[in-house]
């Protein structure tokens, strides 16, 4: 089993910037690929990025060039710097980690006000 932890979230104005952190615990050993969705309200839960053991990274085309992820392997956390957000970007992000089965965390609510 592994359990995903998020933090970060909250409310920001158009332009500003946030970082989210996911530490995972448990079985993290196992995890493969760990990274972050998102799902606005009325639509689907969708990819924002996601990135490897090995370090290879896959970003949503709305975010690519404004959203970097990482992973601190020694901390079994994974992080999303966000910069340049607009208020379509405003959704309850998720992480999301694949260790031989999907894990979820709970969510943590970004806002970005015009």
């Amino acid at each position: 089993q592994v359990q995903l932890m998020e933090s970060g979230g909250g409310l920001v104005q158009a332009g500003g910037s946030l970082r989210l952190s996911c530490a995972a615990s448990g079985s993290s050993f196992s995890i493969n690929l760990i990274g972050w969705y998102r799902q606005a309200p009325g639509k689907q839960r969708e990819l924002v990025a996601t990135i490897t053991t090995a370090g290879s990274t896959n970003y949503a085309e709305s975010v690519k060039g404004r959203f970097t992820i990482s992973r601190d392997n020694g901390k079994n956390t994974v992080y999303l710097q966000m910069n340049s957000l607009t208020p379509e970007d405003t959704a309850v992000y998720y992480c999301y980690a694949w260790a031989r089965v999907e894990f979820w965390g709970q969510g943590t609510q970004v806002t970005v006000s015009s």
